[in-house]
């Protein structure tokens, strides 16, 4: 890669009292770069997101983003220097519609006769049009969220992470619990993301979408690295042995 990378890990490591969840794990993301951390349950991937995203503290190791320590700052501060996670729940108000949920801790308000007022209409023209950047068109635009398919929640939640200018996404199993189709296309999504130079971070066990949208591979096993490919230098194969913990 030419361009320097958007995210730095350096020996990250987390332990919960005797069990060494993650030990001395390395690795780099770059603009526009889709990476796959994968690996079996247990293997350690929530974990490393957790501590990349501020939920828990690394007991050794730095985590840099964009040049800047990220070590020791809140989730929120996280969030507002452009890294967002989107979590399996997508943690998305199911009662309320998308332009809410998109500013959802973010209200926009406008004052009408002396008092201040929750801006539905423009969170709702501003959620549709990122939508409509990310090529995804709703036929109600004021549905309520818990109406929408599996697919359309991960692209309000994908579309609040751009609209807050994200420059890294990671993405908890995004495609679990969806049928084909809407598999088909939250992958459709990561590849606009990642035209857009966005840089994604890409959790999961399911080895047909891994191949299918991203650029490289982080093979973790027992909390330890075990592996980096390019996505078109391996195979099955290889990949199902260093998520077993066979030798890199």
């Amino acid at each position: 890669m030419t361009q320097k990378p958007i995210l730095t890990v350096k020996g990250l490591d987390k332990s919960f009292g005797g069990n060494h969840a993650v030990q001395g794990v390395s690795f780099e993301v770059h603009p526009g770069e889709v990476v796959a951390l994968a690996g079996d349950n247990g293997a350690g991937k929530s974990t490393v997101i957790k501590m990349i995203s501020g939920v828990l503290e690394p007991d050794g190791g730095d985590i840099v983003f964009d040049g800047e320590r990220l070590n020791g700052l809140t989730t929120r501060e996280i969030r507002d220097r452009g890294l967002e996670t989107i979590y399996q729940d997508l943690a998305l108000a199911d009662n309320l519609d998308v332009g809410v949920n998109l500013f959802l801790g973010r209200e926009l308000s406008r004052r009408r006769f002396g008092l201040s007022f929750v801006d539905r209409r423009t969170m709702r023209d501003k959620a549709n049009e990122t939508l409509k950047g990310l090529g995804i068109t709703l036929s109600d635009p004021e549905a309520i969220v818990r109406n929408l398919s599996g697919g359309q929640r991960q692209a309000i939640a994908i579309a609040r992470a751009i609209y807050w200018k994200a420059r890294l996404v990671i993405m908890d199993e995004p495609t679990a619990a969806l049928g084909v189709p809407e598999q088909r296309e939250v992958l459709s999504l990561v590849r606009r993301l990642r035209e857009q130079d966005v840089a994604i971070l890409f959790i999961s066990h399911n080895l047909p979408d891994i191949f299918a949208v991203t650029d490289r591979m982080l093979v973790l096993a027992r909390g330890r690295l075990a592996g980096a490919r390019r996505t078109s230098e391996t195979d099955d194969e290889e990949v199902v042995r260093l998520m077993m913990g066979g030798s890199a």
